[in-house]
């Protein structure tokens, strides 16, 4: 009946109608009213449809309303990305979000403007939310508060910009004290212009006691601690080790030297490669990825449990796997001497990096060793010592050729250096290292790709349906603005719509100063990578066909893919559209979680520097220079802030807006963006997520040290630690 209802609501002569004019208009008889309700209720809560004040049913799009989910950022703007995917994002301005929440679907009334006679501009499209259709999440984390007349809970939340109205709690296992951190159940919020109410249902305990930053952020994003006991057994029932039995089928590739790289804390090793030479000119390369959905079926608890979590969530203490451990470090993890189940692609490459012929099949490995990143990079620096030391040396030749050809083909170069943060036995920080995506990371890397690309061509070339990677073209409007921000700190760039002009603008970022700060701006500019099932291709990648199949331990999608590859009608419970969705949304939602994890860490450190009578002093770069202060990026802890011009005590500084630069009125010292400087930190805001700094004064004479060392240009305070982008073969861990 919904596809009857849609269509008349569809048709040209239809005219807004009540229920009771829809049942005549489909000739139901009055029995099926309640049935007819329900449906158009489902309908309405999923926006297709909507119900006007007279309570007549219309097609969303006829009154302009667009269903969607909603992202807000920290400073309370909302984007909708539309279910449509042929429409655009839509801006909603902060006091036209209503009670709407960061990732809730909701229904927007867009903006419709008359063009009259002027030309056509590139503008945001805006729009209003009028309903909320679903609530991501009802359950927010924050800090009890006492007010005058009444309790309140500030959420952890930055972009939630309200406090929560609560009443004391009562049975929620142990007292509530002010200060403590708790979980917040939300109760219904008509109006933004009131604060919302709210039920303490869980008490975490004080900030400062051990483990409760780490478990606030489980509850934040509603991440699973423990796998459900029915999951477990199903994992366990699995056994051990393979079977004799089941090699049936299988190449047997025990005897080749098939390795693993991986970093070194890694424990769920999901891919193996092994390189032979054929002739001359001619590699057979095999890429090894684990075989999960030989041991992880269709319909089973175990399945259920995977999609639900989509992924495995990687926290700066912990990981929250996607599949139990007996699994994801054992029976599926490609450990070294021991027999282990595969999928496999088989490529033969040319000595230039050409892929010539590929082939798929189900293998079964014995790999002959593990190695580290870092390892591989000390081998690669030396002579090779034996056959697979000298095989990873033709690897990373192999792989530069198929890197440069890769990017002779338009892919971006959109890598950062990451910061991985070492934490001792009470969980604090003890390190934080630059993790640098250096030539053992891209032995690997480049593989992968391969395989993902060979995979979505040949489910594109046999119209299989399956999950896809895609990553859509920029919006022209969003690479314009970017290019404007590029050229005001007079670094040259041309039309961007053009792939060779981004990619000669992200090599001059490469070779200057601010080229970092704006590399990161180019990442906001661009669509956020997804999963779905129309092959749309791959933006950053330049990619036609690309998927996801190298990681299934750890990304359902992966999984997904598997089956549709190797399992022909691969028996999938859920519509592949509805998973692609979701596991879109796990993946946010835990790139959100991983982020946080180390914010809760990393302000903890900062916090306890500032109590240091010998504060710690960082390298720095001046980013960014406005009238009250400049930006600087601190590469030591991965992140940036603000050194206020009040804390710079050696000369009163006025800001040159000509030439973008403070200058000392008496000193005539200039701090220009690109100087090099040593701050230490001053102010820590965890809630507002900005850390302030001062300049290390110099040998006990109360002056500032002075800037040096310009090179150029730099942006704003945004981190390549801040932001996630990735998107390769083989996103990097961070656990």
């Amino acid at each position: 009946m919904e596809e009857q209802i849609l269509r008349l609501l569809g048709r040209q002569d239809y005219a807004p109608a009540t229920m009771p004019e829809l049942l005549r208009h489909l000739r139901l008889p009055p029995t099926r009213q309640q049935e007819l309700q329900r449906i158009l209720h489902g309908l309405e809560l999923s926006g297709r449809i909507a119900r006007t004040k007279a309570n007549r049913y219309i097609q969303s799009r006829e009154a302009d309303l667009i269903p969607g989910r909603i992202r807000i950022n920290r400073q309370g703007k909302g984007f909708l990305q539309p279910d449509d995917l042929g429409l655009k994002e839509i801006m909603i301005p902060e006091n036209a979000t209503s009670t709407a929440l960061h990732e809730d679907r909701v229904l927007v009334r867009r903006d419709v403007k008359p063009k009259g006679l002027r030309p056509e501009r590139l503008e945001q499209e805006t729009g209003a939310v009028i309903r909320i259709l679903e609530r991501k999440r009802t359950q927010l984390v924050g800090t009890l508060q006492q007010g005058r007349e009444f309790q309140y809970v500030i959420p952890d939340d930055p972009r939630m910009p309200h406090d929560i109205y609560v009443p004391p709690p009562r049975d929620v296992g142990r007292p509530a004290r002010i200060g403590d951190k708790v979980v917040v159940e939300l109760r219904e919020w008509e109006s933004r212009r009131t604060n919302p109410e709210g039920e303490i249902v869980e008490v975490l305990g004080s900030p400062d006691e051990e483990g409760v930053d780490m478990l606030s952020v489980l509850r934040q994003y509603n991440l699973p601690l423990h796998f459900p006991k029915n999951v477990l057994q199903e994992a366990r029932a699995i056994g051990t080790s393979v079977q004799p039995r089941e090699l049936a089928g299988r190449e047997d590739c025990r005897r080749h030297a098939v390795v693993t790289i991986d970093p070194d804390d890694a424990k769920d090793f999901d891919d193996a490669i092994c390189l032979q030479r054929v002739s001359n000119d001619q590699w057979k390369l095999w890429v090894h990825i684990a075989d999960v959905s030989h041991y992880v079926r269709p319909g089973t608890t175990l399945d259920d449990e995977a999609r639900k979590r989509g992924n495995s969530t990687y926290l700066v203490d912990r990981v929250i796997p996607m599949l139990p451990e007996a699994l994801s470090n054992e029976l599926c993890s490609l450990k070294p001497n021991v027999d282990r189940l595969t999928k496999c692609v088989e490529f033969l490459v040319s000595n230039d990096g050409q892929v010539l012929k590929t082939r798929f099949y189900p293998a079964a490995i014995h790999s002959q060793r593990r190695f580290t990143y870092k390892e591989v990079l000390a081998i690669l620096q030396r002579q090779p010592g034996d056959r697979i030391e000298q095989m990873l040396h033709d690897a990373n030749a192999l792989t530069q050729r198929i890197r440069r050809l890769r990017f002779k083909a338009g892919s971006l170069d959109l890598d950062f250096p990451e910061m991985k943060i070492r934490l001792d036995e009470r969980g604090r920080i003890s390190g934080i290292e630059r993790v640098e995506n250096d030539v053992s990371h891209q032995l690997i890397e480049e593989f992968m790709l391969l395989a993902n690309e060979a995979v979505a061509g040949r489910l594109m070339s046999q119209n299989v349906k399956a999950i896809y990677r895609v990553h859509e073209e920029p919006d022209e409007r969003r690479l314009q603005d970017y290019r404007e921000e590029v050229l005001s700190h007079h670094v040259p760039c041309g039309n961007l719509t053009r792939r060779p002009e981004v990619q000669k603008l992200l090599h001059k970022l490469g070779t200057i100063a601010i080229g970092a700060a704006l590399k990161i701006g180019f990442l906001r500019s661009l669509m956020r990578a997804r999963y779905a099932m129309e092959p749309l291709g791959h933006y950053g990648l330049a990619k036609a066909k690309y998927t996801h199949f190298t990681s299934p331990i750890r990304r359902y999608a992966d999984l997904v893919v598997h089956r549709a590859l190797f399992q022909a009608g691969h028996g999938a419970v859920h519509s592949l559209k509805q998973t692609a969705q979701h596991i879109s949304d796990t993946e946010r939602n835990s790139a959100d979680a991983e982020r946080d994890s180390k914010d809760v860490k990393l302000y903890a450190f900062l916090k306890a520097q500032l109590r240091s009578p010998k504060p710690t002093p960082y390298p720095a770069l001046v980013i960014d220079v406005r009238n009250f202060g400049f930006f600087v990026d601190v590469p030591g802890l991965a992140m940036s802030g603000l050194v206020h011009l009040s804390s710079v005590e050696d000369d009163f500084y006025v800001f040159d807006i000509q030439r973008n630069q403070l200058v000392g009125r008496r000193s005539r010292r200039v701090i220009r963006l690109g100087d090099k400087v040593q701050v230490q930190v001053v102010k820590v805001d965890s809630f507002k997520k900005q850390v302030d700094f001062r300049l290390v004064r110099e040998g006990g004479d109360g002056t500032a040290r002075s800037p040096r060392g310009r090179e150029s240009d730099r942006k704003q305070q945004w981190t390549p630690a801040s932001h996630q982008h990735r998107d390769s073969g083989r996103n990097r861990r961070r656990q």
